[in-house]
């Protein structure tokens, strides 16, 4: 990028040091030109008039090229020539850079000019740009040429020691960019070479690498932000699924001991014996069977189409799952509330939820005690609540209800996988919800999931219809 940036730089500068040059020259030409026609036309004024001496016209070509060059005085860097019949008669006093006089072949060229014109030519290493004017005098046959000369390069050189200072300076300002921009450049990235140099440093077993980042306010800066927090959540991911893996080994393993103990120690001639291992075995299938499906369900929940959402009526849900879940035991079962309207949202996976919901309920209650289903619409949310009136769940125990295998402190290890609210939380969380709960020991506990209500625009046409 620097190196881009230097040479776009130096491309600009030298595009606009020869654009300058190339107009001032075209400028000094214009200003040589303009100078020598006005030599030409003070010439021709002085020919075209009276002799001063005499108040007479002219009758010596000599004396008029003599008169003309001792009223002119060359400007630096000019000179004038008077020839008469292809010699040189007369030239300034003061000397020129180059001698012309002295250099046939100028001269030849100027005596050749039939008609006023303007020319160039080089003598002795110098570029002349020059304006020749032949006259004659009448009653003299000497035929004359009036010469005024410009010497360009000379005129050009206060113009090129501008442009080697425009160049010097240029080069100093280009060595300035690239020091400064290397050290702004190298400042500015050095976040981006931190990212590097951890990235190569990450490995599956080791996210605890960092980017050092400052108090900077820039790109870059809010980039190694970014990436230190993508490590944060991938750190912290990595870590769940670690102790995920862990523990469903772990779950895993134990029913696997127990079959393989009780068919290694089971006496194969022994009806009574074998018919007791295979009904332990077949439970113990049956509940890893249960666990994985359970693990199936929380793999899908991370997927886009785990829910099925539809048109759903909030309130044939809730007496559907109250009519489901009277069968999970006898309970003092009650509709404490049934709300109205239509939402987007997925009945199986919501009556799932609820059913997890109830039977957790009926495992911490004992016959007769109550257990209510309810639903609400207020405040733009849906809520759907499982309550009941067990023993509750102890203070130290509500922050990991909801995390993966946790079980609460009595509960035996056959009733069920540990996996069933966190399943509850992955069907709330895909519906862009929560599972909320409430509890004290000795007060029951109410399980509530709050949905954002989206409201079916099929409902909204049957409202404007009544």
């Amino acid at each position: 990028m620097l190196g881009w940036a230097l040479l776009l730089t130096v491309a600009g500068l030298v595009v606009a040091g020869l654009s300058a040059y190339a107009i001032q020259s075209a400028r000094i030409d214009e200003r040589l030109d303009a100078s020598l026609a006005q030599e030409v036309a003070e010439f021709r004024e002085l020919a075209q008039g009276l002799d001063p001496s005499t108040d007479a016209p002219w009758v010596s070509l000599r004396e008029l090229m003599y008169e003309a060059l001792r009223r002119q005085v060359p400007d630096d860097n000019e000179t004038l020539l008077a020839i008469i019949d292809g010699d040189v008669a007369f030239v300034p006093s003061s000397r020129p850079p180059v001698e012309l006089e002295n250099d046939p072949e100028a001269v030849a060229e100027f005596a050749s000019v039939l008609g006023a014109g303007f020319g160039e030519l080089t003598s002795g290493g110098e570029r002349v740009r020059y304006a020749a004017v032949p006259v004659r005098v009448t009653g003299d046959p000497s035929r004359g040429t009036f010469v005024a000369a410009y010497f360009a390069d000379r005129e050009r050189a206060e113009l090129g020691n501008l442009l080697r200072t425009y160049g010097f300076t240029a080069l100093a300002t280009v060595l300035i960019m690239a020091a400064v921009g290397w050290v702004a450049a190298g400042r500015l990235l050095r976040p981006i070479s931190l990212l590097r140099a951890t990235s190569q440093q990450i490995t599956e077993s080791d996210l605890s690498q960092r980017i050092p980042v400052g108090r900077g306010e820039d790109d870059v800066s809010e980039l190694a932000r970014t990436f230190n927090a993508m490590l944060d959540r991938l750190e912290e991911a990595f870590a769940v699924q670690r102790r995920f893996l862990d523990d469903a080994g772990h779950e895993l393993r134990t029913p696997l001991t127990i079959v393989r103990g009780h068919l290694e120690l089971m006496d194969r001639k022994d009806p009574q014996d074998v018919e007791e291992t295979t009904t332990l075995v077949l439970d113990e299938l049956d509940r890893m069977a249960r666990l994985v499906d359970d693990l199936s369900t929380l793999a899908k929940s991370e997927r886009p189409d785990f829910l099925d959402p539809v048109t759903v009526d909030v309130g044939g849900l809730t007496d559907d799952v109250l009519e489901k879940v009277r069968g999970l035991g006898e309970r003092d079962w009650v509709l404490d509330e049934r709300a109205a309207g239509r939402v987007r949202a997925d009945p199986q996976r919501l009556t799932q939820a609820l059913a997890q919901l109830a039977a957790n309920a009926v495992a911490h209650t004992q016959a007769g005690d109550a257990i209510g289903v309810g639903s609400s619409a207020r405040d733009g949310v849906l809520r759907f609540w499982i309550r009941d009136t067990g023993s509750g769940i102890p203070a130290e125990e509500l922050p990991r209800i909801f995390d993966r295998f946790a079980r609460g402190e009595g509960r035996q290890r056959s009733e069920g996988s540990g996996l069933g609210l966190a399943i509850v939380q992955a069907i709330a969380e895909a519906h862009g919800g929560r599972v909320v709960v409430l509890s004290a020991p000795g007060a029951g506990a109410t399980f509530t999931l709050e949905l954002p209500l989206v409201v079916a625009s099929a409902q909204r046409r049957e409202e404007a219809r009544t």
